[in-house]
Formats: C-alpha cells, structure tokens, sequence
C-alpha cells in the first residue's frame, strides 16, 4: 500500500508517522504539507523538511505552554517529538550516529518529556539498572491511586524508539486499564545513542532485569504481566520468555521466528554463502553498490552496522545468524498472540514459522490489505490492531493458563 511516495521505505515511513495521528502523533494536515516538499528518494529533503515541520510544531508548544495553555501544549510536544524521530530516521552512516542526527534525536526525547509532564495520568522517566548502567524508560501509569494493576511491558524494534511506545501501545493500554512500561535496550534509541549499547540475540539478560524492576513497584500487579514486542522486538521478547517465566502474556507485533531470514532473502545464495564462510571483500561491494540503489537497503545495513556493532555489511549479516528462535521456541509457556500482517515487507512468513514452532496457547491474528492493516506491524490501523490486542489480552488475562489451549495453525 503506497502512501505519498514511490519510494517503498518513504512511503513506509510517512505512513507510519502519520498513522500515529488517533494517539496525538501527527496531523494529517502537517504530514502531507510536510510531504509535499520531499522529492521521492531525496534523503536530505526528507530530513530538512521532516525537521523543519518539528520545529515548527514544537514553537508552537513552547508557546501554548508559557500562555498556560496546557492541552494545546501537550499535544503539540507530542507531534513534535514523533516529527523529530522521523527526521532523524534516514540518518545512519555507518558505525556511528552523526551529531547533526544526535541532535535531532534528544530533542524528540525532549519533546515527549514536556508532553508526559503535562498528561492527566501519572507518566515518568524512569532508570533500569542493567550491568552497571541503566536502561532509559517511561512508566505510564493509570493513576495515582497506588493500586496494583496488569501492566503492558514494551519492546523496541530494529528501529523503533521508547517515545514511540506512547503511539504504538501506551495510549491504547491506559485507556483500558493498563500500566505501560517502556525502555530502551541495548542497540535501541537512547541506549544506542547515549551509551553505545549494541544489540545482543540473548535479549533475557535484558528483560529479565526490566520485569525485576517491574516487580519492585507496587504498582505493578506480577502476576499480570504482559510483553509487548514491536517489531524485531517481537523476536526479543519471545527469546527472553522462553528463559523467564514471569509473563503472563505475550503479544508479537508481528511474529518474527529468524531475523536473519530477512537479509538471506535479499542476498543471492552463493553470496551468502560466501558471507558466512568469512569471505567478505567482495560482499561488502555489492552490499554497498546495491545500497547506493535503494533507500530500503542501505538503510537495514547502515543502521544494522551501529546497532550491532557490526564492522561491515557481511559482518552484520553473519550477526544475524543468531537471532533465531530454533531449538528456543518450544520452551515459550505464556499464552500468545501472533500478529500477521498480509503484505509485511520485511518478515511476510514469519508468523506461520514462528507459530508452528510453537507449543504455549497460541492465537494468531491475520491483518489484511482490505481492510486497511496489512503493513509491517499495521501502521495506519493502530486503532484496528489495538481493538485485537486488548479483546485478546482481556479474555486471556482472565483466564487460568490450564484453560488455555494451543490453537490449530
């Protein structure tokens, strides 16, 4: 489904953005005026134009704000920092984010924690401790209350950020009773950015201390604790539950079994072949020839090569070898949805994979063109998908896992 460009990873990315507006993330008004000005492909158009259309917005908070006007405020800090992430998206060169780019991404973290300040619920920044550092993150609470409720954990994707949890599950969870927990892991938003933490396949050594923490605040109901993971984060928090036992619930948004698969499809077998034996000079050209020629690839390996810590395009896909839920997938005793998007450009597949592997209670949600859901984690239909999300989450929280069974696939 093309939106605005030809360009299938623009047309992605607006759609996205835009798709945030039910959540207070964009206004479609701004993101065709935006739009307008980005010749398909142009990756600096879309920077300076995306940027522009923040500062902007974000004016427009700074003012709303120091007239005392609180609403109009919050929600122009909230538009400004999903525009902000925008922006910054295309920026990867390489092993390191550029400081142009740095830049633009604090200033979407900024943003967001001007409009958390001013909500009607309690919402925060939070610290997780991690190995000696700690992970960045938000808590969103239903209220003040102090009571103990179910509560939605959120994992990032290969891309994705903790501010954008508030579109993505956050709004849609405290409506219907939810706390949210959001973080940034390793290879993700501020921990990449800030401290340089890269990704690791053994993701339980990351999550296993977020739901320690979650069990440190009384506001948490541990016994009613749901991972929610978006995108690549799918694959992470099916790896973490088949080691940590504590969730009682596991949403995949969209079901992801190898993450390797989606760079094994873009690469010729005798290259990739070539590729895992070690072999890397002449893959590293044509990584890099074919990327000159495609906005979607050099972006996947660019921004692979920082996340991971990769020293190059072939070494980057070698990394990838170990994103696998083979051998691990059976082990998954939480109940689970798996979200299946009919026209999922980069893991179309994977939820069949990932649900045949399985053994917990399962239940699969297909999305589909037709009715508007069939992208990649169904940006564009947030409110569709959230209606699956928590009907499910509902009647599963509600139930004893002995009631539970694996459905048919």
């Amino acid at each position: 489904m093309t939106f605005l460009f030809r360009d299938e990873s623009f047309s992605f990315e607006t759609l996205r953005a835009a798709g945030s507006a039910p959540y207070g993330g964009a206004d479609l008004g701004e993101v065709l005026a935006t739009a307008r000005l980005i010749r398909n492909g142009d990756e600096a158009q879309w920077f300076t134009s995306w940027r522009s259309t923040a500062e902007r917005v974000h004016a427009i908070a700074d003012k709303a704000l120091a007239d005392g006007h609180r609403l109009s405020a919050r929600q122009a800090f909230l538009r400004a920092s999903n525009y902000y992430r925008t922006a910054e998206f295309f920026r990867r060169k390489g092993a390191a984010c550029d400081t142009e780019a740095l830049a633009i991404a604090r200033l979407s973290r900024e943003t967001f924690c001007s409009a958390i300040g001013l909500m009607d619920r309690p919402a925060f920044q939070i610290g997780i401790p991690y190995e000696g550092t700690m992970l960045p993150g938000y808590l969103f609470l239903v209220d003040d209350s102090g009571v103990a409720r179910p509560t939605v954990v959120y994992t990032n994707g290969y891309d994705s950020t903790a501010e954008e949890s508030w579109f993505a599950i956050a709004a849609a969870a405290l409506e219907r009773g939810y706390n949210v927990l959001a973080y940034d892991g390793p290879g993700q938003g501020a921990a990449i950015r800030e401290q340089s933490l890269v990704f690791r396949p053994d993701w339980e050594a990351v999550l296993t201390p977020v739901l320690d923490y979650c069990q440190s605040r009384s506001e948490v109901d541990p016994q009613a604790i749901a991972l929610f993971g978006y995108s690549m984060g799918a694959y992470l928090v099916a790896r973490a539950a088949a080691f940590d036992r504590r969730p009682s619930a596991l949403i995949l948004d969209d079901g992801l079994f190898d993450f390797h698969q989606a760079f094994a499809n873009a690469t010729p077998g005798w290259l990739l072949r070539r590729i895992l034996g070690g072999e890397d000079r002449l893959a590293n050209w044509l990584g890099g020839a074919i990327a000159a020629r495609s906005t979607g690839v050099r972006w996947g390996l660019n921004n692979g090569v920082w996340t991971m810590g990769a020293s190059s395009f072939a070494d980057l896909i070698r990394r990838t070898t170990d994103y696998s839920l083979a051998g691990i997938a059976d082990r998954i005793s939480a109940p689970t949805l798996i979200m299946d998007a009919e026209e999922d450009h980069f893991s179309k597949g994977q939820p069949s994979i990932l649900a045949k592997a399985m053994t917990a209670p399962i239940t699969v949600a297909r999305f589909t063109t037709a009715e508007g859901a069939g992208e990649h984690c169904h940006v564009g239909s947030l409110t569709r998908a959230h209606q699956v999300i928590f009907d499910w989450l509902g009647t599963t929280m509600s139930l004893p896992r002995s009631a539970l069974v694996a459905i048919e696939y």
